[in-house]
């Protein structure tokens, strides 16, 4: 409902609408909670999601594999590269070129996988991608990433799950979206576990970051943001943390362009 005031009353949040509008039309983002649900093989089924939103035609995407740790970046991109073959696309990893960041400029699209979000960002940082990442990203150029590559995608990896295994030289990352994702949401601990539940730690991050959204992105969900606009796939409700409010589920069937504009 839109008052006078431009705001936006979504149950228990208020949104202003109008003055952050986002005036980017063309930038292109698909960001999953994780590669692999329970049971099933790598990246298999966010597959088709894939296919859909690189399109029909053939596209050789370029890899950045930095998030993987405990496995070589030959091995990462083997294992990316299989699965998008079986959807008709194809991969090839950024450290097999000399110049990063011309690979990025000249990308027909680019894919950012999982592991430590640490590693990742060190990587992005060390060798200056962030700008040319988020210049081509910003003229259209599909972006896709997954837990860790979607962590990247926010305005900094504060809200990621994993260890702080290496100095990032920075928290910052993509600021391509106002808000941040954590993913692989869960709403409670395993059995036995005394330990802090995602909530707690999400409340801690609040306390000290005060204006901003955090998106629990529950696993086997993503979200699509076509130019303007933005939506959720998937059959998990989203859980939305702001500093002062309650947290809000939301089912993956609304529309999340609101996100885009807080």
């Amino acid at each position: 409902m839109k008052n006078r005031y431009n705001l936006v009353f979504c149950d228990n949040f208020f949104i202003y609408l109008y003055p952050k509008i986002i005036k980017n039309k063309t930038m292109r983002l698909l960001l999953i909670s994780n590669s692999t649900n329970a049971g099933e093989a790598y990246l298999d089924y966010p597959k088709f999601n894939i296919r859909d939103f690189l399109g029909e035609k053939p596209v050789k995407c370029l890899f950045i594999p930095y998030a993987g740790v405990t496995v070589t970046w030959d091995d990462y991109e083997a294992k990316v590269k299989s699965r998008f073959n079986e959807v008709g696309h194809d991969i090839e990893s950024i450290h097999h070129f000399d110049d990063p960041i011309k690979a990025i400029e000249e990308a027909e699209a680019i894919v950012v996988g999982g592991g430590s979000t640490w590693n990742l960002t060190y990587q992005i940082h060390l060798n200056k991608l962030t700008e040319p990442i988020v210049k081509k990203v910003k003229k259209g150029t599909p972006y896709i990433g997954w837990s860790a590559g979607s962590n990247l995608a926010c305005p900094t990896i504060k809200t990621t799950n994993d260890m702080p295994i290496i100095d990032p030289m920075g928290f910052e990352a993509l600021n391509l979206i106002p808000f941040q994702i954590n993913p692989h949401y869960l709403d409670k601990n395993p059995d036995g576990h005394g330990g802090e539940t995602r909530e707690d730690r999400i409340n801690e991050f609040m306390v000290l970051n005060q204006d901003i959204y955090i998106a629990g992105l529950r696993e086997g969900t993503m979200f699509l943001v076509e130019g303007d606009k933005m939506s959720m796939i998937g059959k998990r409700n989203l859980r939305l943390f702001k500093y002062g409010q309650e947290p809000k589920e939301i089912e993956s069937t609304e529309d999340f362009t609101f996100l885009l504009n807080v």
